[in-house]
């Protein structure tokens, strides 16, 4: 987007190219989240905060499984829910799509999620949405036929599919509503 409007954040580090991250992009009248670091940090908070509602007793972040670094390992009383967590920033007519790029890395979470399912964990893909007011979300055939074919595969498998937006400011994300997933 030619002129768009941004926002960065100052960051002081000698190691760095740039003083400064991208974080946020204006769209149209939308406010979009481009902080790759942002996802599973509010995915994180929005557990946090239904914890106790969603009997969580514990949550491992980084959690190796094969030869995978899965974002979560959520534990219930009845349950090992193995996450990974997806940020979402592609928008066309208020359609969301992910991935914005080919993935061959995320087609193998795909797969090693499914593959879980043998050893007893509940697999789930979420898919962070860092803006709001968009009418659903689907996988990027275009971009990556491989990773919504797998995904489609993998969700008729038993491996669940989930998409939440964010409300999105000019200094801050947090998780929003679940969004309607078209798979």
């Amino acid at each position: 987007m030619k002129n768009a409007e941004i926002y960065v954040q100052e960051v002081m580090k000698e190691t760095r190219k740039t003083s400064y991250d991208l974080i946020t992009v204006v769209k149209g009248n939308r406010l979009v989240n481009i902080d790759s670091q942002a996802p599973n940090t509010v995915f994180y908070e929005w557990l946090m905060e239904h914890k106790e509602e969603r009997e969580i007793t514990s949550i491992k972040r980084e959690f190796t499984y094969k030869s995978s670094r899965f974002d979560f390992l959520i534990e219930t009383k009845k349950q090992k829910i193995l996450t990974e967590v997806k940020g979402v920033t592609l928008e066309e007519n208020d359609v969301v799509l992910f991935p914005d790029a080919p993935t061959e890395r995320g087609v193998k979470h795909i797969k090693e999620l499914a593959a879980s399912m043998k050893e007893g964990f509940s697999p789930l893909m979420v898919f962070l949405i860092q803006m709001k007011d968009v009418s659903y979300f689907t996988p990027n055939r275009k971009t990556h036929k491989a990773f919504a074919d797998e995904l489609k595969a993998a969700f008729d498998a038993g491996v669940a599919v989930l998409a939440m937006d964010c409300m999105v400011t000019y200094d801050s994300i947090t998780a929003g509503d679940f969004v309607k997933t078209v798979l």
